[in-house]
């Protein structure tokens, strides 16, 4: 049995490898529209029938993906460490969970979950938000996808924050480095006297903020990183 606290940091480059586009191309664009135009509170205001046609079909292509060997491999880890493993996701995927994985912080909003701005509940989404669905809870059409727009504050900074000052191993894993409270994490951690370690596919913004850096495909360099972790490596 491995003796340490772990928190693993995943974003968009661990879900890509299993058919999840990353939805922002090389010109800044999420599937042809702006940021501004799907991601913001001021988006869904100004136009709600887009918002939610873009993240009902973000859901439909989730759906159809299936977790690749490195959500298997830090199922398999959270299986041998239990709750000494947080596994912080970026993503609002469910992947994770599908691999086995329990322990999951989904910071930025969960696709399978819809927020009603009338009672403030978060619930199960039911059926396609665009079709303007009722809340469960309290039979108000006034579902929105439960993701943490641009300007919102990400979902329990307390339990993550938590978690990082009190660990002894940080990885973070398929993630950019430019979006932040996330891309900090590695100095909270590193302050706290964790070893710190990033698992990418190239470099990223803050790849010189970690002790060890390796480079290559999620499926390949996690399920690697994890062997040697649960060997005492």
């Amino acid at each position: 049995m491995v003796a340490m606290r772990i928190v693993v940091l995943t974003g968009a480059g661990i879900s890509a490898e299993s058919g999840v586009p990353t939805f922002r191309d090389a010109g800044g664009l999420w599937e042809g529209h702006r940021v501004e135009d799907v991601a913001t509170p001021e988006a869904f205001e100004r136009d709600p029938d887009t918002v939610q046609r873009f993240y009902d079909l973000r859901r439909h292509a989730v759906a159809l993906a299936v977790p690749n060997p490195a959500h298997d491999a830090l199922a398999r880890l959270e299986r041998e460490v239990g709750d000494d493993l947080l596994v912080v996701t970026q993503n609002i995927d469910d992947l994770h969970e599908r691999a086995g994985s329990e322990r999951v912080v989904h910071m930025h909003g969960d696709l399978l979950l819809a927020s009603c701005l009338g009672c403030g509940r978060r619930v199960p989404v039911m059926a396609d938000l665009a079709e303007r669905p009722p809340c469960p809870e309290c039979g108000r059409r006034m579902l929105r996808p439960d993701v943490v727009w641009f300007g919102e504050m990400p979902y329990d900074l307390d339990v993550i924050d938590d978690a990082l000052t009190t660990c002894d191993l940080f990885a973070a894993i398929g993630t950019s480095g430019a979006v932040y409270p996330a891309a900090g994490f590695v100095m909270t951690a590193a302050e706290a006297g964790a070893t710190t370690i990033e698992l990418n596919l190239a470099a990223s913004e803050i790849t010189p903020l970690f002790d060890e850096v390796r480079h290559g495909p999620a499926s390949l360099v996690v399920p690697e990183w994890v062997d040697e972790v649960l060997a005492g490596d």
